[in-house]
């Protein structure tokens, strides 16, 4: 037998469904074997596996052994020439494995090998080789040298940056992600360490092969995808830690005279720890201070409206009145949740500036000699209402604009290409479209060949071809390109992501099973839609008053500047038609009232009049109607029945006046372009 594939699983099913796939079609020429090792897996990796491939060797551990000790179990029972080690989240050309033994063949002084490592984002993985941490390497590693000069022979070796990638030549160690040993060296340097539960242990093997007289070989002619630390994610191991404990066991072990290369590395550990808590305070201090500047700032100006100056206080009163007040208010906002994740909350934020406020007022009652009026407090309080949660507002906008790209995103999602046009492919693209939460505006498909390019397929166009895809993405500003993978083999999408990786592109592979989106930050489910849901967002109290409150507000707003205009024009031109807009603004009195919303269920299938409104029902348990919504805007792309249930399920589920507020930006701009 030529050669044994060996992969260690722990939660990452949809992962290793993938680097299965493409494992067994790069090995249809080879005479080998493939173990799967499941460390105690919970998500149904281990029933994929027997399901779906049953001719897989799967090895059941009934607890999480780490990568040395579960390896060593099949490294035991594998009968190849060659061994290889391989993570789940990774991906293989289908001439990979062909590639690799036959660079062992042609190259007898080589007892390891890597291949090139390709990010998802089609970027170079610098851990595809690199250098032994001496005492000069370690330093420049752990004081950022390395980062700082990467094209430096002198401060480059961690990574060995200084290098071409698209060159083979003999290095230190290479990735555990992909490392194929022959039988003979395995048998000199023996399994694993078992001391290394995670991270090192490659090292640690590249170190003993090159002792025992072999060289290690970093090969450039072939490749693979890493989606790095997928397994690590989904579970309670500190990466960062674990990473540099192994890096101090290596030492130990190889390098134990080394008392300097010990205390980096120790320092490392300190100094990223250190990072990582400063981050994470120095964020929620951050909102802290704003919230704290924009109560002073309301203050301020509540002065000035009530007693028309600036500094309308005494002098000895400024020290409390521009540090309690706001002290309280950030308090309550703690204490209300509002710097956890769920931060941009605006009901957690009204709720928290009420109960503020309501202190304050309290604190003013007891202290007479600060109780100068309050109707400052008052004021200042509705300037509060308003400021605070708008500006939460609008970091959560700007958020989801850098997180989606500024160029490159629109109000809904990524601009989004979808590579193939069979079945599956089409299937995806319908999936997609209803995955507002997913953020995914798709452009249009791209073909294997040009022939097919300005046809329409499922009712959207075939904008590309493989061969022109690059400007594709330039000309479009795509920034998500999707594989369906039924219709591209695995080195058509590698080559794809390598011309591509100067984009700024975040490529993500969809397995055969359609079930999820495999890329680089994370996995996302397809099939969502939940079958059981006891209360939704909208069905929720402070919800349902915070919609209501702002459909009286905006409403009674536009009724007094913009309602009259139109009703005026339309009794003027003797009914002619006010277009889309003039129809929709004539419904206004219906939002004030409650009968309807700005935002909810379609009012009707054919037309929208002020009689029809008030003769249908006004609301259901997924919500009222509405002039706009989820339905409404997307009503371009001929929704089917589910389509048209998955976004009213998803507005009930995921109502929040931010969602309001975009999906209104988006109707308008629809509007515009009309």
């Amino acid at each position: 037998m030529d050669l044994s594939v060996i992969i260690v699983n722990y939660n990452v099913r949809q992962f290793l469904e993938n680097a299965l796939t493409s494992i067994l079609r790069a090995m249809e020429d080879v005479d080998g074997e493939v173990f799967v090792v499941d460390n105690a897996s919970d998500d149904g990796s281990v029933e994929m596996v027997k399901a779906k491939f049953p001719k897989v060797i799967l090895i059941e551990n009934k607890e999480n052994l780490g990568f040395a000790r579960a390896n060593n179990i099949a490294l035991k029972q594998a009968r190849g020439k060659y061994l290889l080690l391989i993570n789940p989240d990774t991906v293989v050309q289908e001439d990979t494995l062909q590639v690799m033994l036959e660079f062992f063949g042609d190259t007898p002084d080589a007892g390891l090998a890597g291949c090139k490592i390709l990010n998802p984002d089609g970027t170079f993985e610098l851990g595809a080789h690199r250098s032994f941490p001496t005492p000069w390497v370690a330093f420049t590693k752990v004081f950022g040298l390395s980062a700082l000069f990467p094209k430096s022979k002198l401060f480059g070796k961690y990574n060995l940056t200084y290098l071409s990638h698209d060159e083979t030549y003999e290095v230190d160690a290479v990735s555990g992600s992909f490392m194929m040993i022959t039988r003979e060296a395995y048998e000199r340097v023996g399994a694993l360490d078992e001391t290394f539960f995670m991270y090192g242990e490659d090292l640690d093997w590249c170190y003993r092969v090159a002792q025992v007289g072999y060289k290690v070989y970093y090969v450039h002619s072939t490749k693979i995808i890493h989606f790095k630390g997928e397994s690590t994610r989904r579970s309670s191991i500190d990466e960062i830690k674990t990473f540099y404990a192994a890096m101090q066991i290596f030492v130990e072990k190889h390098l134990s005279s080394s008392f300097i290369v010990e205390l980096l590395l120790t320092a490392g550990i300190f100094l990223r720890a250190g990072l990582a808590f400063v981050g994470r305070a120095g964020r929620l201090l951050g909102l802290a201070f704003v919230d704290f500047v924009l109560v002073d700032v309301a203050l301020l100006v509540a002065g000035f409206l009530y007693r028309g100056r600036w500094f309308a206080f005494p002098s000895y009163a400024y020290p409390v009145v521009y540090v309690v007040p706001p002290a309280i208010l950030v308090m309550v906002l703690f204490l209300g949740g509002a710097y956890a994740a769920n931060r941009h909350s605006m009901f957690r934020t009204l709720t928290s500036v009420l109960i503020g406020y309501t202190l304050i007022s309290a604190v003013v009652f007891f202290a007479k000699e600060f109780a100068f009026s309050r109707a400052i407090v008052l004021i200042a309080g509705c300037i509060s209402l308003v400021v605070l949660p708008c500006w939460r507002f609008g970091l959560l906008l700007f958020g989801r604009m850098v997180a989606r790209g500024s160029k490159r995103g629109s109000l809904f999602g990524n601009k989004t290409l979808i590579v193939g046009t069979g079945p599956s492919a089409q299937q995806v693209m319908r999936k997609l479209r209803t995955r507002v939460d997913g953020g995914y505006d798709v452009l249009g498909f791209i073909a294997t060949n040009r022939r097919q390019i300005g046809e329409k397929v499922a009712g959207l166009d075939v904008v590309g071809s493989l061969d022109n895809v690059g400007k594709v993405i330039i000309e479009r500003k795509v920034s998500e390109v999707i594989f369906s993978m039924d219709s591209i083999s695995y080195a058509d999408i590698l080559s794809v992501i390598a011309k591509s990786n100067d984009r700024g592109v975040n490529y993500r592979l969809v397995p055969n099973s359609l079930e999820a989106i495999i890329g680089k930050t994370r996995i996302e489910e397809l099939d969502t839609l939940p079958l059981v849901e006891i209360e939704y967002n909208l069905h929720k109290m402070g919800n349902r008053i915070l919609k209501r409150s702002f459909d009286i507000l905006c409403s009674f707003g536009l009724l007094v500047t913009v309602y009259p205009f139109l009703w005026i024009w339309r009794r003027l031109s003797s009914g002619s038609p006010l277009g889309m807009f003039g129809s929709r603004m004539l419904l206004l009195p219906q939002v004030f009232s409650g009968t309807i919303s700005f935002v909810g269920l379609p009012l009707s299938e054919v037309k929208y009049t002020p009689a029809e409104s008030e003769s249908s029902e006004a609301s259901s348990y997924l919500g009222p109607r509405g002039l706009t919504g989820l339905v409404q805007i997307n009503a371009g792309e001929n929704l089917d029945a589910e389509e048209i249930e998955r976004f009213t399920l998803y507005y009930a589920k995921n109502y929040s006046l931010g969602l309001d507020v975009e999906i209104l930006f988006k109707a308008l701009l629809q509007l515009l372009k009309e």
